[in-house]
């Protein structure tokens, strides 16, 4: 099936970049609001994480200006891990 093909003789009310959960719920917003929306993802769905444009997942630096040292070393462990 080409999808492409399919979508371009297809009529929508809004476009969606990015199938992150910031992509994910505007698109369930739009679907119960009646809007007819296409998202597009460059990946799977959930391949990477909202937070490279919304800074929801940061490094732990908030918790240097309270000497949360642990906390920030935690953090960025983490990030590694996630591949941040």
């Amino acid at each position: 099936m080409n999808l492409h093909r399919n979508l371009e003789s297809d009529k929508f009310d809004l476009l969606i970049i990015g199938g992150g959960i910031t992509g994910l719920a505007i698109l369930r917003e739009a679907s119960e609001r009646g809007l007819r929306a296409c998202l597009v993802e460059k990946n799977d769905f959930g391949w990477s994480t909202s937070g490279a444009t919304s800074k929801l997942i940061h490094g732990g630096l908030r918790y240097l200006e309270n000497y949360e040292f642990g906390l920030v070393r935690e953090s960025l462990r983490e990030r590694r891990i996630m591949g941040l």
